[in-house]
């Protein structure tokens, strides 16, 4: 009887003595991890972000100043502060402000139309040639290598290059054309004011097109082959495909390069300048700035231009980064 007493209490004390259990502590192991990433992040962006500041930060900051001064491009160090009046009308009236020109007016909606339509163009035709270099052919590789031969040709040479292109007289387009049976007689291209705008979107096309079309063809190398199998065995049309997978599919890809084909065609000037010669009909809004800057030795009045411009890219580029969120949010919203 003791034995079994004893047997039974053995256990039982191990029982008592045993601690009790801790309570569950958070884990905070995946928290630190991402601390230690972000700290060693902003370590590694920080000299980056000073180099922009210096590059960037302050060349804007003196422009935003001589932007409320009457300064001019010969003598900078001799100006007098006269608040708004480079973005509005001038107190003596013999002078407009930026925003009371109609030429800048002019020059925006040439902007607008210009990165509408070239924008839009690029998207089409770039997208088109990603599709086509996605699929396996013979020669893949050199078409991949020669499309980009368009993107890498200075702007200057491909402004020149499409100049003597559309020459009324000589020019390969018009006699192109004429071939055709599309016109009937030489069209002036570079002087006529309906058509001077679709020959700069003509050539900015031709020449930025490979780069909207390979952004979008690294994007569909990124989709498995696998999602258009199945869509094939369930029976889905070549249309639907494109529309239900690699559409969404490819959508961030598209709309950074949208960002950045919309950010250079605000900012255009090189190619209007020496293609029409920044005539009234093609000025940009960088052209304006340059033209009241360089031609008028107005540097208040140009900053003020440039100032202009540098809100207007930088809101058009906020406006689709909210829209790529927004889009994001949608996602994870239905999943």
């Amino acid at each position: 009887m003791n034995h079994n007493s004893e047997s039974l209490s053995a256990p039982m004390a191990a029982v008592t003595a045993a601690p009790p259990a801790q309570p569950a502590r958070p884990a905070t192991g995946k928290r630190s991890l991402q601390q230690r990433r972000s700290r060693a992040a902003w370590v590694l962006v920080t000299p980056a972000l000073i180099l922009l500041a210096a590059v960037a930060g302050w060349p804007l900051l003196r422009t935003l100043f001589y932007s409320f001064t009457n300064a001019a491009l010969d003598t900078p160090e001799e100006y007098d502060f006269v608040g708004l009046a480079n973005y509005l009308d001038f107190a003596d009236g013999d002078k407009f402000g930026v925003l009371a020109d109609p030429l800048w007016w002019q020059a925006v909606w040439n902007t607008l139309w210009f990165t509408f339509a070239s924008v839009s163009l690029e998207l089409v035709f770039g997208m088109l040639l990603a599709l086509l270099m996605n699929q396996k052919f013979r020669g893949q590789g050199l078409v991949r290598a020669a499309i980009l031969v368009p993107w890498a040709i200075p702007t200057i040479v491909t402004a020149k290059m499409w100049g003597w292109m559309f020459h009324d007289q000589y020019g390969v387009v018009n006699d192109l054309l004429t071939r055709a049976g599309l016109i009937a007689e030489p069209l002036a291209w570079i002087a006529e004011p309906t058509l001077s705008m679709w020959a700069v979107v003509i050539a900015d096309v031709w020449k930025t097109v490979p780069f909207m079309a390979l952004m979008l063809l690294a994007a569909l190398q990124m989709i498995p082959s696998d999602l258009y199998e199945a869509a094939r065995v369930d029976g889905a049309t070549a249309w639907q495909r494109f529309r239900r997978i690699t559409l969404p599919l490819i959508m961030p890809a598209m709309i950074v390069a949208l960002i950045f084909r919309s950010m250079d065609a605000l900012r255009v000037f090189d190619l209007i300048y020496v293609l029409t010669s920044n005539s009234e009909a093609t000025i940009s809004i960088s052209g304006y700035a340059r033209e009241q800057m360089i031609a008028f030795q107005e540097m208040g009045t140009g900053s003020a231009a440039s100032v202009l411009v540098f809100m207007m890219v930088a809101g058009i580029a906020a406006s689709f980064l909210w829209i790529g969120r927004f889009n994001d949010e949608g996602k994870e919203n239905k999943e």
